[in-house]
C-alpha cells in the first residue's frame, strides 16, 4: 500500500480541485508552477489553496514529476557570515520554485573530494547541485558530474568548462579598483596579504591588484600569503609591520584577514586610517562591526547564489537557460581608508 501523504482530516488536492471548479491536472500545473493555466484559473486555484489552508506533499510532488525536488549546494566555506548569505540565496530561489536545499561541505584538497562530491549526490537522489568556490574549481569535477548525469551550475572567479552554467564573480577586476582606489587616495608604500595561493578566488585577487599597481609602475612592498583566517591576517600584519619603512596601506584579500590586521594597528598604537589604510574583500557584515568601519569590496553572495540555483532549476526542468550578467562586485570606501601622512 503507498503512503498516505496527508493526515486524516487535512486538505488534499483533490478538496482544492472541488471547491475552485478545476481538474486535479490543473491544479497540479498550478503548484508545478506550470505555464500551462491562465491567470484567472490560477488565481482561483490559489484561493482555493488559501481558503483550504492547503499544503502540497512534497513526496507526492516529486513522484509526480519524477524526480526528488531535492538542490544540493556543496562547498568548503569556513567564513559563516559568507555561508550563511549563499544558503539564504539558494533557499529563496529554490523555495520559490518548489524545491528544498541540502548542503554538504566539501574536503577540497583530499584526493577523493570529487568522489565525495559524486557520493553526496547519489545518496541524497538531489536533482542537482549548486557548486560554489572553491569546490567548483576542482580539476576534473565537471567532466565527473556530467559522467554521473548530474546537472550543476558553479559560481566561480573564472569561467569553468563542463558545468551546465558558470555564474562569473570577477575578483581580478574588482581587486585591480582596490589598487586603484589605494593609489587615487597617494599611497606608495602599499603591502598585501594574498589569499592561499592554490585557490583559485586567491590567485584571481592577486593578480588584480598586482596589475593594477603595475599600470601605475609600481609594485606591492610587500606580500605576505595568509589562509583567510583572522589567525592568519595577525601573523601577517605583525610580519608587515614590524620594521621601517612601514606601508601606508595594506589589502588584506578577505575582510577577516583585514580584521587581523585591525587588532594588529589597535595592539601597536598605529592610528587607522591617519597611519595606516586598510582594505578588506566581500563586504561581509564584518565590515560594519569593526572600528573603524572597514573599506572593502561587496561581493553580493545571496544574489549570485539566487541566480545560480535559478539557473540550476532551469536546467533541471528543461528550461532555455535565460542570460543573465553576474552581478557587479563593487569597493565601498569607509572609515579605514585616507590619504596618507606622507607619501
Amino acid at each position: 500500500m503507498p503512503p498516505k501523504d496527508s493526515s486524516p482530516g487535512e486538505p488534499t488536492i483533490i478538496d482544492v480541485a472541488a471547491l475552485a471548479g478545476v481538474s486535479i491536472r490543473t491544479v497540479s500545473r498550478v503548484l508545478n508552477h506550470s505555464p500551462k493555466v491562465n491567470d484567472d484559473t490560477r488565481t482561483r486555484i490559489q484561493s482555493a489553496i488559501d481558503t483550504l489552508n492547503f499544503r502540497p506533499s512534497l513526496r507526492a510532488r516529486a513522484m509526480a514529476k519524477g524526480r526528488s525536488l531535492l538542490i544540493g549546494m556543496v562547498h568548503n566555506d569556513r567564513n559563516a557570515l559568507v555561508l550563511d548569505s549563499v544558503q539564504r540565496g539558494v533557499g529563496r530561489e529554490a523555495t520559490r520554485r518548489g524545491y528544498e536545499v541540502i548542503c554538504h561541505s566539501v574536503p577540497v584538497g583530499d584526493p577523493g573530494a570529487a568522489t565525495d562530491v559524486l557520493d553526496f549526490a547519489r545518496r541524497s537522489r538531489v536533482d542537482g547541485l549548486v557548486v560554489m568556490p572553491p569546490v567548483s574549481d576542482m580539476v576534473g569535477l565537471p567532466a565527473a558530474l556530467q559522467g554521473d548525469h548530474v546537472p550543476a551550475v558553479a559560481i566561480s572567479a573564472v569561467a569553468i568548462q563542463g558545468y551546465g552554467a558558470v555564474l562569473l564573480s570577477r575578483e581580478r577586476q574588482a581587486a585591480g579598483d582596490v589598487a586603484r582606489h589605494l593609489l587615487d587616495l597617494g599611497h606608495r608604500r602599499i603591502a598585501m596579504i594574498t589569499g592561499p595561493q592554490d585557490m583559485i578566488s586567491a590567485i584571481e585577487r592577486r593578480a588584480g591588484f598586482v596589475e593594477a599597481l603595475a599600470e601605475a609602475d609600481m609594485v606591492p612592498m610587500a606580500e605576505v600569503e595568509g589562509d583567510y583566517s583572522l589567525a592568519a591576517g595577525i601573523a601577517a600584519a605583525r610580519q608587515l609591520l614590524a620594521a621601517p619603512p612601514a606601508p601606508t596601506a595594506i589589502f588584506a584579500a578577505n575582510d577577516i584577514m583585514a580584521a587581523g590586521v585591525l587588532k594588529v594597528a589597535g595592539e601597536r598604537g598605529i592610528a587607522v586610517p591617519a597611519a595606516l589604510s586598510v582594505v578588506g574583500f566581500d563586504g561581509s557584515i564584518v565590515a560594519e562591526m569593526l572600528t573603524p568601519s572597514l573599506t572593502t569590496v561587496a561581493r553580493p553572495f545571496g544574489e549570485m547564489a539566487e541566480m545560480a540555483t535559478r539557473q540550476l532549476i532551469d536546467l533541471i526542468e528543461g528550461q532555455a537557460l535565460s542570460d543573465m550578467d553576474s552581478p557587479a562586485l563593487s569597493l565601498v570606501p569607509s572609515e579605514s581608508s585616507a590619504p596618507p601622512v606622507s607619501g
